[in-house]
């Protein structure tokens, strides 16, 4: 259907506004007026030209009861025709109504079908919003999913810091690999070095960040780390969800000295320069979800627990520069969060 057609004005035939006379009187009301003008003739007609001469007229007027009663008898067929010429024009004005609705529901069918054939058939505002919640939602997933696609680094360009602890002997795994005894493959790897941790830690900073994804792939190659890094990135997807994110916090940092306190098992007021976590929204969010999300409530024990298991190896072979360096990522930053909600430094 063309634009044209679309635009002309559609024909109601006798229930469009035509149907009323000039005065804005339907055929109801013109049948009605007509009745009553017939039915009050009549009456005069009776009462007045065809009425005996016996005092008839006088004794209308002189017995009150036959005057009401002479006034209904008169009067109520009015009023009944005019009932009915009310409802007759409330029918027609519905029947109005619907055939336009009708029409504009056509064209607009008619329109939507046309757009959609020539492929016109823009995003509506609510379709726009909810892809970008949608995309907001999957930032933490895109980020971890996006290194896959890029290739480790040469062994020669691996960071010279000092490696993380591990309860495996590389050296040993090394040794035995001709054996083919099942050594996992994460046991021949390089260990994973303190920079690359911390910079794993804080995940890539967006598509582009070849270095952060390429830290991101060495941690995930070790298991304990991996654990931590999944279990981060749960939990900040999850807070994401209620708009708070990591790159928004502005906590208190806290000496290396705490940390490593709680690295050694200290719990308490002994630490609690640690939940320097002071944005009262994100806390009350947070707080909030605890209670109420059995999800939300396990994920972030979960990642508590890792966290404390990952920390205190780290603390062992880290600097207090390597520290306060760990302490500004996002996992720190989250660690910092849940752990004051939860009461960890209390």
């Amino acid at each position: 259907m063309s634009d044209a057609k679309q635009d002309q004005p559609v024909d109601l035939g006798v229930f469009g506004q035509g149907g009323a006379g000039p005065s804005g009187l339907g055929p109801g009301e013109i049948v009605a007026l007509a009745l009553s003008a017939v039915w009050l003739v009549g009456c005069a007609v009776f009462f007045l030209v065809l009425g005996d001469g016996d005092g008839a007229g006088t004794g209308v007027v002189a017995d009150p009861l036959r005057l009401v009663m002479t006034a209904l008898a008169v009067f109520m067929p009015v009023a009944i025709i005019w009932v009915a010429a009310a409802a007759t024009r409330s029918a027609r004005i519905m029947r109005e109504e619907s055939a336009r609705l009708h029409a504009t529901i056509e064209a607009m069918r008619h329109t939507y079908l046309q757009q959609q054939q020539t492929g016109g058939v823009k995003p509506s505002q609510v379709e726009k919003k909810l892809d970008e919640i949608a995309q907001v939602q999957k930032q933490t997933e895109t980020a971890l999913a996006t290194f896959t696609s890029i290739r480790p680094s040469d062994t020669g360009a691996v960071s010279t810091g000092t490696a993380i602890a591990s309860d495996v002997n590389v050296q040993d795994a090394v040794d035995q690999g001709s054996l083919a005894l099942g050594t996992p493959a994460e046991a021949l790897s390089q260990p994973l070095s303190v920079p690359d941790f911390i910079r794993a830690m804080h995940f890539p900073e967006n598509a582009d960040d070849a270095e952060g994804f390429r830290a991101l792939r060495r941690a995930l190659q070790d298991r304990q780390v991996a654990g931590l890094v999944q279990a981060a990135q749960d939990v900040l997807t999850l807070m994401s969800q209620d708009g708070i994110y990591m790159d928004d916090l502005r906590p208190d940092r806290a000496r290396p000295e705490i940390w490593r306190h709680f690295a050694t098992g200290e719990r308490g007021r002994a630490i609690a320069p640690l939940g320097g976590v002071r944005d009262r929204s994100s806390l009350a969010l947070t707080s909030g979800r605890m209670r109420k999300d059995p999800i939300f409530r396990d994920a972030a024990h979960h990642f508590l627990r890792k966290f404390d298991q990952v920390f205190s190896a780290f603390e062992k072979s880290a600097s207090d520069q390597d520290i306060a360096a760990m302490s500004d990522t996002r996992t720190a930053r989250a660690f910092m969060l849940l752990g004051r909600v939860t009461g960890t430094f209390d």
